[in-house]
């Protein structure tokens, strides 16, 4: 698949509803103290999402942004179930069924896997990027453990065989328990995770397609030999605080292209959604072993107020290796 494709499949469906301008800015999390608070903050926007006029050849039509809807086209995603005990690994099974009712078993391969899984809080904390394996039957299973008590959203890629484009859907797992939401961390250009610094660098225009460059480094080097992971050198997530809209892009070229470094900068062009504070994680390999730099950002004129007085503003951690 050329590049091209590859932005292009990934940002569908989000691509229509940007607007305003995007840089690194101020940004704070949601608050309270329970499941339900949790699940309230998130309110108003539910599986429907926000919707877009999109320009057309046939007139103006309603587009809403990836992983709002757990179902599209007559796809849908189906946990066997919605609640997984904290901290405990759990066989975390689901299939997707599609028009006909039945389980889907035939994907188009989508960066080297039939099926990718997205996983976060409602906070935009406990980021994982999970491949599950296929259990038979249309089911697929995955080692899981959800660090912490809340509610998360789940996100697949998907591209059943005979659909033109890819699909996100989403659906929420609830970790039970009594819920203390993070605060984003403060918007910064540098992450550290694992002993590496990543430095995020230009600005995003919403609407179309804008430059982000990522440049890794370790002890103060740069990184020049890193490795492809899921046929790239990074990928990037974004998503949108409040209601988790989803945006999933890749590196500008590829690994064996001949004309793409690997490292120490990985370049991606992406659009993200309009007004509103966001997250950002990248996964890029070095040594055998996968790693999520993350950072926070602002749109437009949506900047969110900071962490209130007496809690921290460091936000979710910098250790995070897959």
């Amino acid at each position: 698949m050329n590049t091209a494709s590859k932005l292009g499949a990934y940002a569908l469906g989000l691509a229509a509803v940007f607007g305003g301008a995007v840089g690194i800015g101020n940004v704070a999390g949601p608050t309270g103290a329970t499941v339900q608070a949790e699940q309230a903050h998130a309110g108003g926007h539910g599986e429907g999402g926000h919707g877009a006029e999109k320009s057309g050849q046939k007139g103006t039509e309603k587009v809403v942004p990836g992983g709002l809807q757990v179902s599209q086209d007559g796809y849908t995603l189906t946990p066997e179930t919605t609640v997984v005990k904290p901290g405990e690994k759990a066989d975390f099974r689901f299939t997707v069924t599609g028009p006909d009712g039945k389980p889907v078993t035939d994907y188009q391969p989508l960066h080297g896997k039939k099926l990718h899984l997205i996983v976060a809080r409602r906070d935009l904390s406990g980021f994982q990027h999970l491949h599950p394996a296929e259990a038979g039957g249309g089911v697929w299973t995955v080692p899981l453990t959800l660090p912490k008590a809340g509610t998360y959203r789940f996100f697949t890629d998907i591209q059943p065989k005979g659909v033109p484009e890819q699909l996100t859907l989403g659906t929420d797992v609830t970790a039970p328990g009594n819920v203390e939401p993070e605060p984003l961390p403060r918007p910064v250009q540098t992450a550290k995770v694992d002993g590496y610094e990543v430095r995020l660098d230009g600005a995003l225009i919403p609407g179309r397609s804008s430059k982000l460059t990522l440049t890794v480094s370790k002890d103060g080097e740069p990184v020049t030999d890193l490795e492809p992971y899921l046929e790239a050198y990074g990928h990037l997530v974004a998503l949108r605080d409040r209601d988790l809209a989803y945006l999933h892009v890749h590196p500008d070229g590829e690994p064996g292209d001949g004309k793409t470094r690997p490292g120490p900068a990985i370049t991606f062009y992406a659009e993200v959604p309009s007004s509103g504070a966001y997250r950002l994680y990248l996964d890029f390999q070095h040594g055998g072993k996968v790693r999520t730099a993350e950072f926070t950002a602002t749109a437009g004129t949506g900047a969110v107020p900071s962490a209130p007085a007496g809690e921290p503003a460091g936000g979710h951690g910098d250790d995070h290796t897959h």
